[in-house]
């Protein structure tokens, strides 16, 4: 019995340490961008690193934010087999929620799809394309992760995944939360859309 608490936090420490690494911050400050919550919504994520005009920044965030939660999955996976579910839930609030900027993270979007692929790549699928596909078609960034994130938990269940619905409810309720500014802005039709200042 102990052994299973000991695998559990493990798993747990893995992939927070592993989600809370702010890839934003650390790309745009070593990248000559300076501090990105200097920058625009003050947020470490790929679409305010957007605003500094690096493209490249922006790119090489939203890709590591979401490796970084496929990691953590697969990691747990091989060392900690039957823990994917825990280090995938830590990796998300990790990133949310990352200690060594006072708690004070991203939006989860990014990591949201990271874990997913690592937990079940077609539901990863589905939600990169409803949240690229409304991204592209919309321009607005938070609109296509909210949209992703409302289906996710529904594309679980149509799937046969019920042991991930619980969490992927959880983490998506998480990201409408952090959301809930942008989600005023889009009811009032004042959101910007990406290319606008």
């Amino acid at each position: 019995m102990p052994s299973v608490w000991i695998e559990t936090g493990t798993a747990l420490a893995l992939g927070y340490l592993l989600g809370s690494i702010p890839f934003g911050l650390l790309l745009a400050r070593f990248g000559g961008a300076g501090d990105i919550r200097e920058v625009g919504s003050g947020n470490i994520g790929a679409t305010n690193v957007l605003r500094t005009g690096r493209k490249g920044l922006a790119a090489a965030t939203l890709l590591l934010d979401l490796l970084k939660g496929t990691v953590a999955v697969l990691l747990a996976a091989h060392f900690f087999p039957g823990l994917e579910v825990i280090a995938a839930g830590a990796a998300f609030f990790g990133h949310l929620y990352p200690i060594w900027l006072g708690f004070k993270g991203g939006k989860g979007v990014a990591t949201y799809a990271g874990i997913l692929f690592g937990l079940n790549w077609p539901l990863g699928l589905i939600y990169g394309v409803c949240w690229i596909g409304v991204l592209l078609a919309s321009r607005i960034s938070s609109l296509g992760g909210l949209v992703a994130a409302a289906v996710a938990p529904i594309a679980a269940a149509f799937l046969g995944q019920t042991h991930l619905v619980i969490l992927l409810v959880a983490c998506s309720l998480i990201v409408f939360w952090k959301h809930r500014e942008n989600i005023q802005r889009l009811m009032a039709g004042t959101e910007p859309k990406i290319g606008k200042k």
